[in-house]
C-alpha cells in the first residue's frame, strides 16, 4: 500500500507540473495494484484528456464512475471530456448530474456556463456563472469567464467590473490582464493605461500568460512584444496536436482551396472576400467553405454560398471532427481566415488537415504556431526586415494584400449633413474605426488638428454610449467643446458607404490602421489620410493608399501627419485634387480590381502548392 500511495502522489504531481505522459505512466503501474480504485481511474481520465486522447479518457472516466457513481467531481469531468467530443447535451447531463449530489459545487455551474459560451448561448451562460459565484464569491475563474461572455454581449460596462473584481481575488488569472486592458480601450477608459499597459508587456515578455493577441494589436506597436503575444497564446489555448494519418486519395487537376471562417455573412471579412470566392477559376481550382458561424439571412450570405463548391457547416464538430471532414474533402491549402480574431477555429488548424495551411485576412498579424505554413502579406505590410517576427513563411501578393469587392452597393439614397447632425458648414473629419483602435496619442492629435480648424468637427462611429461620453470627456480636458465630437450610428453598409460622402477627410489611427473602413471610404471616395507604423496591422492603410497610388496621403511620422490634416482643412482646393484623383484612380489601379487581385492570389496558391514539395522559402 505504500508504494501505491507513493505511486500516486507522484503521479498527481507529474499532473500538476504538466508532465501528462508521465502521469499517465505512473497512474497506468497504479492501476494494477489496485484496479477498483476509483480515484485512480478518474486522475488516469484526467491525464488522458490533458493529451487530447479524449476517447480513452471517457472510458478511463466511465471506469471510475462504475466503481463510485455517487461522486459529483468524477460526473463533472466527465461532463468536460463529452463538451471536448462536442457532445453537448450529454455534457449537460453530467453537470445536472454532479450538482444533484453536490449541490454546492460551483465549478459544475460554471462548467455548464463554458459551454453555454462555446456553443454561442452567451446571455444563457450569465445565469450558470451567477450560481457558481453565489456559491463560491472568490471564484475568479468563473468570475472571469462570466467577463468574457459579457464582451461577447457588448456589455462592456459590466464586462469591465467583473475583470476587476476577478483581478482582486487573483491576479495572475491567464490572460485576464490583457482583457482588463482592452476593454478598458473599448470604453475609451485611457485612466491608468499605460501603467497598466506596461504591466502587461512586462509581464508577456517574461513568459506570463498575460493578454491575448487580437486585443494587445489595438495598442501595441512592436512586431517583436506581437509575436512573443502570439507564440504564448498559442502554446496555451492550440498546441499542435499529432497530425491526422495520411490518407491516399486520387491527384485532382483542380487545386481544393478550403476557406474556414466563422463569418460567412454581413460582416467584414466577407465584405471583402465574396468577390474573390466569386472570382475564382473554377477550370484550376475547387473552393470549400467550412462555416464557424452562421447564415444570416443577408444578400451577402446568398453570394457566398453560390459561390462556393460546398459549404460545409462546422459548428457542431470538434476540432478533430472538423479536422477529418477537411482532410477526407482532399483539401489542398486550407485558409484560416479568423486567426484570433472573430468565431474562428484555429484548433482545427492544430491537427494539420491539409498539406498547405495559411494565415490570411482576418488577423494581421503572426500565428505564431508550427502548423500555419505561410502568411498572406504584401512588401509593404510586412516588409522584408520584418519578416523574423513572423512565424509563417511570408507569401508576397505584388500589390495590397487585402481583398476587394468591387461589386459593393452605395446606396443613391440622398443625404444631408443635418440628417445625422453634421454642420452644414466648417471641415468634417471622421473616423469609422472600432473605437478601442483610438488610443490616448491618437487622440491628442485629433484635438490639435480640431484646434486648429475652429469650425471643423470629428465624427466618429458610436460603438457603446459610455465610450462616446469618455471620447467627449477627453476632448473637454484637452481644451476642445465636447459638441465637436460627434457619433454616427451603424447603419446597412450601403448607406453607411453613402454618408462617407458628406466627410471631407477620414482620419486614421495608430498602431492599428483602418482596414476594411479604410477601403469602405475609398470606395465611397473619401480620401483617408494615414500615418505609416511598426506593426503589420499599423501599416495597412499605407499599403491600401499605395494600391491607389495616393502615396501624398500616407505620413511617414505623426507630426507630418498632424500637420498634413490640417493643412488639407485650410487649403481645401489641395484636398479636392486629392478627391479628383481618387475618383480616377479608384477603378483603374490594382486596389479594386478584384479580377485582378483574385488571378494575383491564385498565383501565391499555386506557388504554395510547389513550395509544400521543394521546401521553397518565400513566395515573392
Amino acid at each position: 500500500m505504500q508504494t501505491l500511495n507513493k505511486q500516486l502522489e507522484n503521479a498527481i504531481r507529474n499532473l500538476q507540473d504538466g508532465h501528462f505522459n508521465e502521469a499517465e505512466s505512473l497512474l497506468s503501474a497504479c492501476l494494477k495494484l489496485d484496479p477498483q480504485n476509483a480515484d485512480i481511474h478518474r486522475f488516469l481520465s484526467i491525464a488522458k484528456a490533458l493529451q487530447g486522447k479524449n476517447q480513452e479518457a471517457l472510458e478511463s472516466i466511465n471506469a471510475s464512475i462504475k466503481i463510485n457513481p455517487q461522486n459529483g467531481i468524477t460526473h463533472s469531468n466527465k461532463g468536460n471530456i463529452l463538451r471536448t467530443l462536442g457532445r453537448h447535451q450529454e455534457a449537460i447531463d453530467c453537470y445536472q448530474l454532479a450538482i444533484k449530489l453536490l449541490p454546492g459545487y460551483a465549478e459544475a455551474f460554471n462548467n455548464i456556463g463554458n459551454l453555454y459560451q462555446e456553443i454561442k448561448q452567451a446571455q444563457e451562460s450569465l445565469q450558470y456563472y451567477d450560481q457558481a459565484i453565489l456559491i463560491a464569491p472568490g471564484y475568479a475563474n468563473a468570475m472571469a469567464n462570466k467577463s468574457n461572455a459579457l464582451l461577447k454581449l457588448k456589455l462592456y460596462d459590466q464586462a469591465l467590473e467583473h475583470i476587476k473584481t476577478a483581478l482582486q481575488l487573483s491576479p495572475n488569472e491567464p490572460f485576464l490582464l490583457g482583457n482588463y486592458l482592452h476593454t478598458k480601450m473599448l470604453l475609451c477608459d485611457w485612466e491608468g493605461l499605460d501603467a497598466l499597459y506596461s504591466q502587461v508587456i512586462a509581464g508577456m515578455r517574461s513568459g506570463q500568460k498575460t493578454t491575448e493577441p487580437f486585443g494587445l494589436q489595438g495598442i501595441c506597436d512592436s512586431e517583436a512584444d506581437l509575436a512573443v503575444c502570439a507564440q504564448i497564446f498559442a502554446a496555451d489555448h492550440f498546441p499542435a496536436q499529432n497530425p491526422l494519418p495520411a490518407v491516399s486519395r486520387p491527384p485532382s487537376p483542380k487545386i481544393r482551396i478550403g476557406y474556414l471562417c466563422g463569418e460567412f455573412r454581413d460582416q467584414a471579412t466577407s465584405i471583402l472576400m465574396t468577390g474573390v470566392y466569386e472570382s475564382h477559376d473554377q477550370d484550376r481550382f475547387e473552393i470549400y467553405a467550412f462555416d464557424n458561424g452562421w447564415d444570416d439571412g443577408s444578400p451577402l450570405r446568398a453570394r457566398i454560398t453560390a459561390a462556393f463548391t460546398q459549404m460545409f457547416d462546422i459548428t457542431r464538430l470538434t476540432d478533430l471532427q472538423a479536422a477529418q471532414l477537411i482532410q477526407e474533402t482532399g483539401i489542398d491549402i486550407l485558409v484560416n481566415l479568423n486567426g484570433y480574431f472573430g468565431d474562428g477555429r484555429q484548433g482545427v488548424f492544430a491537427y494539420r488537415p491539409a498539406p498547405v495551411q495559411v494565415n490570411y485576412l482576418g488577423f494581421p498579424g503572426t500565428i505564431g504556431a508550427p502548423y500555419i505554413d505561410y502568411l498572406i502579406a504584401d512588401p509593404i505590410v510586412i516588409p522584408s526586415d520584418s519578416q523574423s517576427f513572423y512565424s509563417e513563411k511570408i507569401a508576397y501578393l505584388p500589390h495590397c494584400y487585402q481583398a476587394n469587392d468591387f461589386k459593393r452597393i452605395i446606396s443613391d439614397s440622398v443625404l444631408t449633413r443635418a440628417d445625422f447632425g453634421l454642420p452644414e458648414q466648417g471641415f468634417v473629419y471622421c473616423c469609422f474605426n472600432n473605437n478601442y483602435k483610438i488610443t490616448p496619442a491618437t487622440f491628442d492629435i485629433w484635438m490639435r488638428i480640431l484646434q486648429a480648424s475652429p469650425t471643423s468637427v470629428l465624427w466618429l462611429i458610436e460603438d457603446n454610449p459610455t465610450a462616446g461620453n469618455n471620447l467627449q470627456k477627453e476632448a473637454v480636458k484637452r481644451g476642445v467643446d465636447a459638441s465637436r465630437i460627434l457619433f454616427a450610428k451603424r447603419l446597412p453598409l450601403t448607406e453607411h458607404l453613402a454618408r462617407h460622402r458628406l466627410a471631407d477627410l477620414f482620419l486614421d489611427t495608430l498602431p492599428y490602421n483602418a482596414h476594411t473602413t479604410a477601403s469602405d471610404a475609398l470606395w465611397a471616395g473619401l480620401p483617408v489620410l494615414t500615418c505609416k507604423g511598426n506593426s503589420f496591422a499599423g501599416r495597412v492603410a499605407a499599403s491600401l493608399l499605395t494600391a491607389i497610388n495616393l502615396p501624398e496621403m500616407i505620413a511617414s511620422s505623426p507630426a507630418e501627419y498632424e500637420a498634413l490634416a490640417i493643412e488639407l482643412a485650410h487649403h481645401p482646393e489641395k484636398l479636392q485634387q486629392t478627391r479628383v484623383r481618387l475618383e480616377q484612380h479608384r477603378l483603374t489601379t490594382p486596389l479594386f480590381n478584384t479580377t485582378s487581385f483574385t488571378k494575383d492570389l491564385e498565383a501565391v496558391y499555386e506557388g504554395m502548392m510547389g513550395g509544400a514539395q521543394t521546401n521553397k522559402i518565400k513566395i515573392l
